[in-house]
C-alpha cells in the first residue's frame, strides 16, 4: 500500500487527483450478531426482526423486536452489535423470561457487567446492554436455550432532525468499519432468517409535501393527511431491490441488515418562521421538562465575495472499499467554482502532505489533469488527523475568507488524539470548519466538538442518504449569512439547566433546539440576540408554561440525555473529572439511560428484588406507554407556541420551489462523502 509521500511522488500533481475516490460502495460491517472471528463458537441465527418508529412532537421513538434461535445442541450466549443512532438515548431492554416481559434497570457500569455475568455462570436468564463508546451499543443475552428461541427488544427516543423543511430519520445498520479491535475478534452475522418489517409513522404539527426512501423504493408509502404518512418496508416486498454495488442478501435469508434506513420527508413550502414548545410536568409536580424549538425565518441574505477552501481528506485504511471513480463528477464541480474561488487539498493516513503546492483555481486544464490521476489512489494506514489539520491551517491568509473541510470516516489513532489538543489547534485561527460525518463509527462527538469550537457545522451522511437532500442542506448554509453569538435568554417564569449550554451560530435553515426544566407556569418572555454580518439582531416574543402536561413524559429522557452529552464533552475536552463522571451516572440511573458509565441488565424479578434493585425504569417505561397509547388516539398536535406574537416576520427556508441546483463546490464535498453522484445540477456553496 502506497503511503501519502509515495503517491506524491508518483503522481506529481496538484490534490484534487485524489477526489474522484471517496465513494462508499457499501460496509463490510453491519449490525448482527457477533461471532468470535475464529470460528470456534457456532453461529446463533436472526430469525425476526421488526422495526416500529414513531416520530411526533419533534423527537422519534424507536422500537425494536427480535428473535434469536440457536439451532444448535447446547445453551449459548447471544451477542448482538448495532451502531450508536445519533443523539439517542436508550429508554428501554427487555427479554423475555419463561415466556414474560422482563425490563432492565440501570446500574454503574461495573455492577451492572457483574450482575450479569453472575446470573449467566449459574445458567440463569439474564440481559445486559452496554454501549462502545461513540460506536456501538451491544446486547448479550445469555442463555439462549439449545434448540429454542429468545426475544429481546430495546427502544431509544432521539430529537427529529429537520433543516431547511427537509426532516430527516436514519436507522442505522452499516457499522463503519473503524473499531479495529472489534473487527479483529468478531464477525458479524447480520441475515434475518424468516421476517423482517420497518413501520414508520410520521405525524406533523406542519403539513408535508412528500415523503420517501432514496434507497428503499419497494417501501409503501402512504398519506393520511396533510400532516401523518406512513411507512411500510417488510420482506415480503423488500426482496430484489439491492441497490447497485451492495452486498446480496445471504443465502436464504429474507433481508440482511446491512444498509442504513433513511427516511426524507419535505415540509410545505411557504411556512411561517415558529416557535413551537413541548413540556412535560406531572399533575402535583413541582418541576417540569420543556423542549423549545426555534426556526427562525429566512433572514440571512446570500453572500458572493471570493472565498479560500481547503480540503483535508481522510485517505486511511478504513477507507478501503469506498473508493469509486468520481473524475466525471470532480471536473463538473470544480469546473462550475467561481473564478474568485481558491482551493487546497490536504491528504492524511498515517501522516499528511499538501498535494496543491498552495491555492490554486479549477480550469478546465487542471480538471481534466487531475481526472486522469484519480484512479491512482488507494487508502491505506492510520489515522492522523491533527497532523492533516494542522497542514492545512499552515497557509491561512487573513486577508480571504476561509473554510476548512474536514471528510472523514475515521477515528484519531496515530499521533495527536487528545481532543483538547484538537480543539486548541483549531481555535489558533480564525478560520470555519464544516465536517463532514461519514458513516456510523466515526468519532461524532470529537467532530462536532471542533466545529463548534470554530463557529461551523457538521453533517452526518449515511450510505443511503439522498444526495440531492444532502447537497441543498449544506448549500444553503455557505451560500448565505450566519446568525452569530446567539444567545438565548428566558424571563418570566423560572427555567433552568438549559442545554445546550452554548449556542455559538445558526445557519440558514437550522432550528434551534433547546432542553430545560422549568418550575411554575405562565407567560415568559423568549428573546433570541444574535449578530448577522456584524450587525446586532434581536428577535422575541412571549410564550406560555403550563401548569400541568402530561402528553410528552419523554421529555425527561430527552433533557436528561442532552445534559449528559454537555458534560462529556466537557469530560472530553479537558479530561476525566470525578465529579462529572458521578453526575453522569447518577442522571443516568435516575433517568434510565445507557451510557459510557451505566448499563442496562435484566434479570428474573426475584433477583432483582434480592439485590434491592429498585424498578425505577419499568415505572417509567410504564407511564411513558401510557401516554404513547393516548397520543396514538389524539389528532396530530401542532405545538407552535407564538401565534398570537410571532418571533419571526418572514417564512422559514425551504427547499421547495427554490428551482433548479446551480452548481458545484458542495457537489464535490458530497462526492467525497461516499454518496451516489446526483445526475443533474448542483447548487454551487459560497463560505458563509
Amino acid at each position: 500500500m502506497k503511503s501519502i509521500n509515495a503517491i506524491t511522488r508518483l503522481l506529481g500533481l496538484p490534490a484534487i487527483v485524489l477526489l474522484s475516490g471517496l465513494l462508499f460502495s457499501g460496509l463490510g460491517n453491519a449490525a448482527g450478531l457477533l461471532t468470535p472471528a475464529n470460528g470456534s463458537l457456532a453461529d446463533l441465527e436472526i430469525r425476526e426482526h421488526h422495526v416500529n418508529v414513531v416520530i411526533e412532537d419533534g423527537y422519534a421513538i424507536t422500537t425494536v423486536n427480535q428473535v434469536f434461535r440457536n439451532p444448535h445442541g447446547q445453551d449459548l450466549e447471544a451477542i448482538y452489535s448495532f451502531p450508536v443512532p445519533e443523539k439517542a438515548a436508550v429508554a428501554e431492554f427487555t427479554v423475555w423470561i419463561d415466556g414474560q416481559p422482563v425490563t432492565g434497570e440501570v446500574l454503574e457500569k461495573k455492577q451492572a457487567r457483574q450482575v450479569y455475568e453472575t446470573e449467566k455462570s449459574a445458567g440463569r436468564d439474564a440481559g445486559l446492554l452496554e454501549q462502545d463508546d461513540y460506536r456501538s451499543f451491544d446486547t448479550r443475552v445469555s442463555p439462549v436455550r439449545a434448540g429454542q428461541d429468545t426475544r429481546i427488544r430495546f427502544a431509544y427516543i432521539q430529537p427529529a432532525h429537520v433543516d431547511t423543511g427537509m426532516g430527516r430519520y436514519v436507522y442505522p445498520l452499516e457499522e463503519g468499519g473503524v473499531d479495529e479491535h472489534k473487527l479483529a475478534f468478531w464477525t458479524a452475522n447480520d441475515a434475518v432468517q424468516e421476517k423482517f418489517s420497518f413501520k414508520l409513522e410520521l405525524k406533523s404539527g406542519y403539513p408535508v409535501d412528500a415523503l420517501r426512501l432514496p434507497h428503499h423504493p419497494q417501501a409503501i408509502i402512504t398519506q393520511q393527511d396533510a400532516g401523518k404518512w406512513n411507512v411500510d418496508l417488510s420482506s415480503a416486498h423488500s426482496g430484489g431491490d439491492q441497490e447497485e454495488g451492495a452486498t446480496a442478501p445471504t443465502s436464504q435469508a429474507v433481508y440482511n441488515l446491512n444498509k442504513d434506513l433513511v427516511v426524507y420527508w419535505r415540509l410545505q413550502a411557504g411556512l411561517p418562521g415558529s416557535v413551537d414548545l413541548v413540556t412535560y410536568k406531572p399533575e402535583g409536580g413541582q418541576r417540569g421538562s420543556f423542549m423549545l424549538t426555534l426556526t427562525p425565518g429566512d433572514d440571512l441574505q446570500p453572500i458572493h465575495e471570493g472565498s479560500d477552501w481547503i480540503f483535508v481528506l481522510d485517505i486511511s485504511g478504513s477507507m478501503q472499499g469506498k473508493y469509486r471513480t468520481l473524475a466525471d463528477g470532480v471536473q463538473q464541480a470544480l469546473g462550475r467554482m467561481r473564478s474568485n474561488d481558491r482551493f487546497r487539498i490536504v491528504l492524511f493516513n498515517e501522516s499528511s502532505t499538501e498535494l496543491t503546492s498552495g491555492y490554486i483555481v479549477a480550469t478546465p486544464e487542471n480538471v481534466q489533469h487531475y481526472r486522469q490521476a484519480l484512479t491512482q489512489i488507494q487508502p491505506g494506514s492510520g489515522t492522523n488527523l491533527y497532523a492533516g489539520l494542522k497542514r492545512a491551517l499552515g497557509k491561512i491568509e487573513a486577508d480571504r475568507t476561509s473554510a476548512l473541510v474536514l471528510v472523514t470516516d475515521g477515528v484519531a489513532n496515530i499521533g495527536e488524539t487528545r481532543q483538547r489538543k484538537f480543539i486548541e489547534l483549531i481555535g489558533s485561527k480564525d478560520i470555519r470548519l464544516f465536517t463532514f460525518i461519514m458513516g456510523n463509527s466515526a468519532n461524532r462527538p470529537m467532530l462536532q466538538a471542533l466545529t463548534a469550537v470554530s463557529n461551523g457545522f457538521a453533517v452526518s451522511v449515511s450510505n443511503s442518504d439522498d444526495i440531492v437532500g444532502k447537497i441543498l442542506e449544506a448549500t444553503s448554509k455557505v451560500t448565505h449569512e450566519s446568525l452569530h453569538g446567539v444567545d438565548l435568554t428566558i424571563r418570566g417564569v423560572k427555567t433552568a439547566d438549559l442545554t445546550p449550554k452554548s449556542i455559538d451560530s445558526l445557519y440558514r435553515g437550522q432550528q434551534l433546539v433547546v432542553f430545560g426544566r422549568y418550575w411554575g407556569d405562565g407567560v415568559a418572555d423568549i428573546r433570541l440576540n444574535g449578530k448577522i454580518s456584524g450587525q446586532p439582531k434581536d428577535y422575541s416574543t412571549q410564550i406560555e408554561f403550563p401548569a400541568i402536561a402530561t402528553r410528552n413524559p419523554e421529555l425527561e429522557r430527552l433533557w436528561a440525555f442532552a445534559s449528559i452529552e454537555d458534560m462529556q464533552a466537557e469530560i472530553a475536552d479537558f479530561g476525566e473529572d470525578a465529579d462529572l463522571q458521578q453526575a453522569i451516572t447518577d442522571l443516568s440511573v435516575e433517568y434510565g439511560l445507557v451510557t459510557d458509565y451505566t448499563s442496562m441488565v435484566v434479570v428474573r424479578e426475584e433477583v432483582f428484588n434480592s439485590l434491592g434493585i429498585q424498578r425505577q425504569n419499568k415505572q417509567r417505561l410504564q407511564i411513558e406507554a401510557q401516554a404513547q397509547q393516548q397520543r396514538a388516539a389524539l389528532p396530530v398536535a401542532n405545538h407552535r407556541a407564538d401565534k398570537a406574537q410571532p418571533m419571526f416576520q418572514s417564512k422559514r427556508p425551504s427547499h421547495s420551489g427554490s428551482g433548479s441546483f446551480q452548481g458545484g463546490l458542495f457537489l464535490l464535498m458530497i462526492a467525497l462523502l461516499g454518496m451516489k453522484l446526483a445526475r443533474g445540477r448542483g447548487r454551487r456553496r459560497a463560505l458563509v
